[in-house]
């Protein structure tokens, strides 16, 4: 079971890796935006006084190291994940990771940018109160199948 919990870590960092690396090269050569971890941090900062959701994230009192709390979170998230999915894909995939796996939870994981995390730093369902919502969503979709990449990825490689 240690074994297990230790290799989902690896994929989840793995794959939380590829995610960041991929926001560099949409801003290199698209002119994304990179990701801001600094409301994140806030947002987390604050659920310690039980507030999920905000009207807008950027009204709550700061915190002097939200942006170390919010890339800690980022990466404590993308671990989450890689341990669920050994949970759940267990030690047969492990062996012989397939894509679908990964896939299937990268794209479920979306679901909780878009109806808890969004929402919590008051930028909507789904970033429905963004000047570009389709856009949003889809970059989301595009940034958790390449998560969803990292994690088979680095499963194929500590297999």
């Amino acid at each position: 079971m240690f074994e297990l919990f230790w290799r989902g870590v690896a994929i989840g960092v793995g794959a939380t890796i590829l995610m960041d690396l991929w926001a560099i090269l949409l801003h290199k050569f698209f002119g994304e935006n990179l990701p801001n971890w600094a409301p994140v941090g806030r947002w987390f900062w604050h659920l310690k006084e039980g507030r999920v959701f905000h009207d807008d994230i950027g009204k709550a009192a700061p915190y002097a190291h939200e942006l170390a709390l919010g890339w800690i979170g980022h990466y404590v998230v993308g671990i989450l994940y890689g341990v669920i999915l050994v949970v759940f894909a267990g030690g047969a995939w492990l062996a012989n990771p397939t894509f679908l796996p990964a896939w299937i939870l990268g794209i479920v994981t979306v679901g909780a940018g878009w109806f808890l995390l969004q929402p919590g730093l008051g930028i909507g369902w789904a970033a429905s109160k963004t000047p570009s919502p389709t856009k949003v969503r889809l970059l989301n979709l595009v940034a958790h199948t390449v998560f969803a990449i990292g994690l088979w990825g680095t499963a194929l490689i500590i297999r």
